[in-house]
C-alpha cells in the first residue's frame, strides 16, 4: 500500500503543478470554449480571474504532493478544487469526467494513506 500511496501522490502532485502552472504561462493548447453553461462558467472564470487563485492552490498543492512535505495540508486545499472540478464535468461537460475520476481516485488513495492526520475531523464531540 506504500508504494501504491507514493505513487498516487507523486502522480496528482504532477497533474496539479503541470495545470497549475498553465493556468498561468498557458504551455497546453486549450481546444474550443465549450458551449453553453460550460462556457459561461469558464468565461466567467477567466474574467474575474478566479482562475489565478485556483491555479496558485494547484500548484501549491502539487508542489507539496511532490516534496512529500505537509501532505495533509495538500489534500485540504485539493480537495475543493477536485470537487469542484467534479461537479463541473458532471453537471456541465462529461468530455473530461474520466480524468476528473482518476483525479478524485488518486486523490483518496492519498488521503487514505494519511487519514490518522484527518481523524479529529470526525469526532462526535468537541469538548
Amino acid at each position: 500500500m506504500k508504494v501504491v500511496a507514493l505513487i498516487a501522490r507523486i502522480l496528482l502532485g504532477l497533474i496539479f503543478f503541470v495545470f497549475g502552472l498553465n493556468g498561468f504561462l498557458h504551455f497546453i493548447p486549450m481546444g474550443p470554449m465549450p458551449t453553453g453553461l460550460a462556457g459561461q462558467y469558464i468565461t466567467v472564470m477567466m474574467q474575474s480571474h478566479y482562475l489565478y487563485f485556483v491555479a496558485t492552490l494547484q500548484v501549491a498543492g502539487g508542489a507539496l504532493l511532490l516534496v512529500g512535505r505537509y501532505v495533509p495540508l495538500a489534500l485540504t486545499l485539493l480537495g475543493p478544487v477536485i470537487v469542484n472540478i467534479l461537479l463541473y464535468h458532471l453537471l456541465m461537460d462529461l468530455k473530461g469526467i474520466p480524468m476528473a475520476i482518476i483525479v478524485t481516485i488518486l486523490w483518496a488513495i492519498v488521503a487514505y494513506r494519511h487519514r490518522q492526520y484527518f481523524s479529529g475531523l470526525f469526532t462526535q464531540q468537541t469538548a
